[in-house]
């Protein structure tokens, strides 16, 4: 399984900057950590975390739905793959299904779905809008694994972030860590990692499996 922003697409900045004009335009006021406050929740959390702790005065759906637009337009302008992400999701589907487990909206999914030109190579692709809660929570994980009819115990997941590398482990798979250089992982996050790679250049399917 794929996380997808920060591991397939270069766009933790994207829905940064989108938060941050959206908090200057509507008076609010950014805080220090809010970046990394927000990193692996679920649109619902994150709306609700920009009304009622940046000062946004509108109602979490506008939010949303405000942030979404802005990302939906520049992934259109340009798609931020991060190099050998294309490659990397081919090589795992010649041996396994793959899902995507993704903080991001169902509509950036599926964009992203279509813009990549990997939408066949996925089995299944959840959001965390979907589910109960967030990363750190494992629910996104978890729903993936029931998708593709698989033990959490027999899967693998590949992570950026310290929300996504806890979330990944809660759910009991393989968690594979290529840490994100913009937002590093905190280092207790990142030793839960079974495997490290510093590139997707470096994921084999021998490295996941064990072989």
């Amino acid at each position: 399984m794929f996380d997808l922003d920060g591991v397939l697409v270069d766009s933790e900045q994207v829905w940064d900057d989108a938060r941050r004009e959206l908090v200057r335009r509507a008076g609010g006021r950014w805080k220090d950590r809010a970046t990394t406050d927000m990193l692996g929740m679920s649109s619902p959390e994150w709306s609700r975390y920009m009304r009622d702790e940046l000062g946004v005065d509108m109602e979490p759906e506008e939010i949303n739905a405000a942030v979404v637009a802005e990302v939906e337009a520049r992934y259109r302008a340009q798609l931020p793959l991060l190099p050998g992400a294309v490659e990397a999701v081919e090589r795992m589907a010649v041996r396994w299904p793959l899902g995507l487990a993704t903080s991001s909206n169902r509509e950036i999914i599926d964009l992203f779905l279509e813009l990549s030109g990997l939408r066949e190579r996925f089995a299944v692709a959840v959001s965390s809008e979907e589910v109960g809660s967030g990363k750190p929570a494992p629910d996104v994980y978890l729903e993936a694994c029931a998708r593709l009819h698989v033990d959490p115990h027999h899967a693998a997941a590949l992570e950026d972030s310290s929300n996504g590398l806890r979330a990944a482990y809660a759910a009991g798979t393989r968690v594979v860590a290529v840490p994100n250089p913009h937002f590093p992982p905190e280092p207790d996050a990142l030793a839960l990692a079974h495997i490290r790679i510093d590139s997707l250049e470096e994921l084999t399917s021998e490295l996941v499996a064990g072989d």
